[in-house]
């Protein structure tokens, strides 16, 4: 059997949502990664107590869609273990698109936010692309092992880390709590702020509300 896997290039099409208005008003603008099973649309719930004349808030919306059972909702996923290289390198054009369209203003507080299967996209286009942000928030997912601490030395001093997760995440023994606790560190240092809480695989609404 000739097998040949072979690649092509096309121009493709995604969505993204956003919650409130870009004004002269707003502080923050928050750059906001689902986690998977999410769409995006339904992810931004998670940040709708937020002062909405303060804060505007874009939601990607991961590429790959897909029926979730038993009751056929539709979830989406951002990458898998299979020509992930390729698959990041697509979501990074679209991440580039994305942020040209949204014409954020330099004067704006830049809040970059992951959960779960989204902190390594998160992480990834802010490194990849250099991003200067303000705060970027790791909640409940793990940092891409090819990254190291001189990836990160271009953010500004003033850029604080969180790193946050729940107590009884389903998702995390101790072991692998540890280990992501001890690599923030090693990337992050000083910045790094770790913000446990009682409670499983969930975005905690009380830290996203307090992180302004």
């Amino acid at each position: 059997m000739n097998l040949e896997e072979k690649e092509i290039t096309f121009v493709a099409k995604n969505s993204y949502a956003t919650l409130n208005h870009l004004t002269e008003q707003t502080k923050n603008v928050w750059l906001v990664f689902h986690g998977m099973g999410y769409l995006s649309r339904y992810f931004l719930k998670y940040f709708k107590d937020l002062n909405p004349e303060e804060n505007y808030i874009v939601a990607p919306q991961a590429p790959s869609k897909y029926y979730i059972q038993p009751k056929m909702h539709v979830g989406a996923n951002w990458l898998t273990r299979d020509n992930t290289a390729m698959g990041m390198a697509s979501i990074l054009s679209y991440l580039d698109v994305l942020f040209d369209a949204e014409s954020i203003p330099e004067d704006k507080n830049l809040i970059v936010f992951g959960y779960s299967q989204g902190v390594s996209i998160a992480t990834r286009f802010a490194v990849k692309r250099q991003l200067q942000c303000n705060q970027l928030v790791l909640h409940s997912g793990g940092i891409p092992k090819e990254l190291n601490a001189e990836d990160f030395e271009y953010l500004n001093t003033d850029c604080n880390v969180k790193l946050i997760y729940g107590t009884q995440d389903e998702f995390l023994n101790a072991e692998r709590v540890a280990y992501e606790e001890e690599r923030a560190k090693a990337l992050f240092g000083e910045r790094l702020e770790i913000l446990p809480f009682e409670g499983k695989h969930i975005v905690n609404v009380d830290y996203v509300n307090k992180l302004v």
